[in-house]
């Protein structure tokens, strides 16, 4: 029997809508936090429009990820629940010289999508921690992907371990001890690329790399080393233009990188805040990278033109060259990424804030904008269905219209600490507290 190939197209289409859009790693599908879901609700709380509910042991800031009917999360759980603290909110200090002196357990933990039932826990391994973290940080603070086959779990001192959809371990790699600013811990996400998994590992002295690990035994493909300091950004993929590019916002430069070989395309010196945590996304032909450290005077949010070479970093007297459209010099936020969304790209500020710009001239529309008095962020928004869905520290989802104009729509309590991204999946949202993770539906 002959299928033409517009049946086969719409066929696909419909089992995507049946099943709903997966979101394998951090900030989703397209790794940029947007959404294809429609119906979510605007409006919950405790007693409504949750469809389950199911206990977290442990601390992580990893985010959930969906993959069929399959939830995905990764935990760290240490011996002496007394140690399993953080402190939330915007302050200077929280560092910590030694690591947690008490045995942890880091886990990767499967739940049902549907009804939140937990399918099955395994302990990738039991030790205490070899690196202290920052009193926000957590041991297990990175989010896992997932390729429909295996989920992937980085757990950084405590190793990267591969598992299958039912649980098995198939392989597993040290990729050794990081040694971070101030012992704040480590948090950038791997991503995976065609046959290969990516991870950016940058630390403080020395032997910050990048590496492209073969998805199906964990051999290194390519590995590159990085003249970098400390720096928590997840990678992003770019197939904006003519070639893909790796795009890896850091303290000292912004490069873009070959995913084949790990061949070096082009560096950006100069644009970058002195502490890197946002995750580049890519709109209207162009990538949008930024960092925006509250102690500093310059927090960049940046535009990209794709297909750039050697060195792109401005002279003091520029904004913009033949391959950076525009930069706003106090425009990045700190820990929170932004979002590129229609014509504009919006960004959340830890302090509670909210500006929007136009993707394609980098245009204020409006700036700074308080969502609420004494609301902080830490996770990064999602946009779906028109909307911006923010959750701040303390539980509280802020739905806002993702247009040229604030407009509040709705603020949604859990009544617990939140420091994880939520993810959207089959008309649901699941968001991660502090011991909870919850399908809003």
């Amino acid at each position: 029997m002959r299928i033409e190939r517009g049946v086969v197209i719409v066929l696909f289409a419909l089992t995507s809508v049946a099943w709903g859009e997966n979101w394998p790693g951090w900030r989703g599908p397209r790794g940029d936090g947007t959404s294809l879901e429609s119906g979510l609700p605007v409006h919950w709380d405790l007693s409504k429009n949750v469809r389950w509910k199911s206990e977290v042991p442990g601390v992580g800031h990893s985010s959930p990820i969906v993959w069929g009917n399959r939830v995905f999360l990764t935990t760290a759980v240490s011996s002496d629940p007394g140690q399993e603290t953080f402190k939330k909110g915007l302050y200077f200090g929280g560092n910590r010289s030694q690591p947690d002196d008490a045995e942890y357990s880091w886990q990767v933990l499967c739940f049902d999508r549907d009804g939140g039932k937990l399918l099955w826990k395994q302990v990738a391994v039991r030790k205490k921690p070899d690196s202290p973290r920052h009193m926000k940080n957590s041991y297990a603070s990175h989010t896992p992907v997932a390729d429909g086959d295996r989920v992937y779990a980085f757990f950084g001192d405590a190793g990267l371990y591969c598992y299958d959809f039912a649980g098995r371990l198939v392989w597993s790699k040290n990729l050794g001890i990081f040694n971070m600013r101030y012992g704040w811990g480590t948090a950038s996400s791997p991503i995976l690329y065609r046959d290969r998994l990516i991870l950016n590992c940058d630390q403080e002295t020395g032997g910050s790399f990048i590496i492209a690990l073969e998805k199906k035994s964990g051999k290194t493909i390519w590995k590159v080393d990085r003249d970098e300091v400390s720096s928590w950004s997840t990678p992003f993929m770019s197939t904006l233009g003519s070639r893909p590019e790796l795009i890896v916002n850091a303290t000292r430069a912004i490069r873009a990188y070959d995913p084949e070989d790990g061949k070096l395309l082009w560096e950006c010196r100069g644009l970058s805040s002195s502490i890197a945590i946002p995750t580049p996304v890519a709109a209207h032909g162009l990538l949008f990278v930024s960092s925006g450290y509250v102690g500093d005077r310059v927090r960049p949010l940046v535009a990209f033109r794709p297909g750039g070479s050697g060195d792109l970093s401005l002279k003091e007297s520029q904004n913009e060259s033949e391959y950076i459209a525009w930069r706003q010099p106090a425009g990045g936020p700190y820990n929170p990424s932004p979002v590129a969304y229609g014509d504009h790209i919006f960004v959340i500020f830890d302090g509670g804030f909210i500006a929007c710009f136009e993707a394609r001239t980098g245009k204020e529309v409006y700036g700074k904008i308080r969502i609420e008095p004494g609301a902080l962020f830490s996770a990064s928004p999602v946009a779906v269905e028109g909307k911006l869905y923010c959750l701040s520290e303390d539980g509280d989802m802020y739905v806002i219209k993702a247009g040229p104009e604030y407009e509040l729509l709705a603020k949604n309590s859990l009544d617990e600490v939140c420091m994880a991204s939520p993810a959207v999946s089959a008309g649901k949202m699941f968001i991660r507290t502090f011991k909870h993770l919850y399908c809003i539906q």
